[in-house]
């Protein structure tokens, strides 16, 4: 199954609706998010951009309420998420954030099936899908009996994704899931989160510092500072240029790096010649 495209974009009913959302924290004295909307289409992937502070990671667990805000509102599909149960509501979304949160005590296939007993699957259908998950994220089958601490950074974060779609949820809320892996290994799994994003329809809000990783994953990318949204776009646009300073200068860093990259392979190919 792949994700079916938005034909219409601007006449679609968005998925999931920020409406007006303020979040403050010691007594109001901290400003995190300030009146931010934004709506995001059914199969979607979103990354939300900035700097440290800027309120990314607050609006995103606006979602799944980790975080209720002081002011406004989020609905999925037209529903505020106020009136669902928190913990029921994050069984429904997925979840994956660079400290991973494996449980350290469980083997690599409870920590796969830990929403899946929750949410009352029979034993046989869990192994079944937790087979079905080490194929989708990249495992050998022998890894579902070893415990977090003998896998790799990498490894232990493909388990995380892996229990965060097993359920096959509607939307995934990732928090800088691949800030602490090495280069080659963010690449691989940034690349086959984006195919299984895709082949399962979900819809994907994503908080990360690396502004080349939105741009190649992100369908569009939300610039956000201060606790305000300062752009939201699509890659291509945004790193075509923005009026605003802060923008320009952030999204310049992917096209000085790739302009870069295409100097030395043309230097190093000429040396060749």
């Amino acid at each position: 199954m792949t994700a079916s495209p938005i034909s219409n974009p601007s006449v679609s009913a968005p998925y999931i609706e920020i409406d007006a959302v303020s979040k403050s924290y010691d007594g109001g004295r901290s400003v995190a998010v300030s009146n931010v909307s934004l709506d995001v289409q059914q199969g979607s992937l979103v990354a939300l951009v900035g700097g440290s502070g800027s309120g990314k990671t607050t609006l995103l667990k606006t979602i799944n309420r980790l975080v209720d805000p002081d002011v406004g509102e989020v609905r999925i599909d037209g529903v505020p998420v106020s009136e669902a149960e928190p913990p029921m509501l994050r069984r429904s979304i997925g979840y994956v954030f660079q400290g991973i949160g494996l449980f350290p005590h469980m083997r690599v296939a409870d920590n796969i099936g830990v929403t899946l007993r929750l949410l009352g699957w029979q034993v046989n259908e869990i192994k079944a899908r937790v087979a079905e998950m080490l194929d989708m994220v990249d495992l050998p089958q022998d890894y579902a009996s070893r415990f977090p601490h003998m896998l790799s950074g990498g490894q232990r974060q493909r388990v995380g994704v892996a229990r965060a779609i097993a359920a096959r949820p509607r939307i995934v809320l990732m928090d800088e899931p691949l800030g602490a892996l090495d280069p080659v290994t963010r690449d691989s799994l940034g690349s086959s989160y984006r195919k299984l994003h895709d082949r399962f329809g979900m819809t994907t809000l994503m908080v990360t510092h690396d502004i080349q990783e939105a741009a190649l994953m992100a369908d569009r990318i939300v610039v956000m500072k201060n606790g305000h949204v300062l752009a939201d776009d699509t890659p291509h646009t945004l790193i075509m240029g923005s009026d605003d300073p802060d923008v320009a200068a952030l999204m310049e860093v992917p096209r000085r790096q790739a302009e870069r990259i295409a100097a030395l392979a043309t230097k190093n190919g000429a040396a060749r010649a």
